[in-house]
């Protein structure tokens, strides 16, 4: 017979996100900070602004239409923005008396 063990981490024994990542998170959790570009061979890239260096831009996604490229970015900002949420704590969803 095979018995299986599993652990589970509480919200202060796992890692917790630097302030620089937090910072990062934040920056592209911002539509501002996204833009979509046509490259030469007609396809359309998704890219953010560097925090670091406000000339510099970091491509993420290729996408064939607007519509995808722009809905790429959205997915991106609603990801981001839900791992900043998590860093003010664990949310409770249901409590007992």
């Amino acid at each position: 017979m095979t018995f299986l063990y599993t652990r589970t981490n509480t919200w202060s024994s796992a890692p917790q996100p630097t302030e620089d990542t937090i910072e990062y998170w934040k920056h592209i959790s911002q539509k501002k900070n996204w833009r979509i570009v046509q490259l030469p061979n007609g396809f359309l890239q998704t890219e953010y602004n560097s925090i670091d260096n406000p000339e510099k831009w970091i491509d993420v996604t290729r996408r064939e239409t607007i519509a995808g490229a722009e809905q790429a970015i959205d997915a991106s900002v609603e990801h981001y923005a839900k791992k900043l949420e998590f860093t003010k704590g664990p949310k409770v969803i249901k409590t007992f008396e």
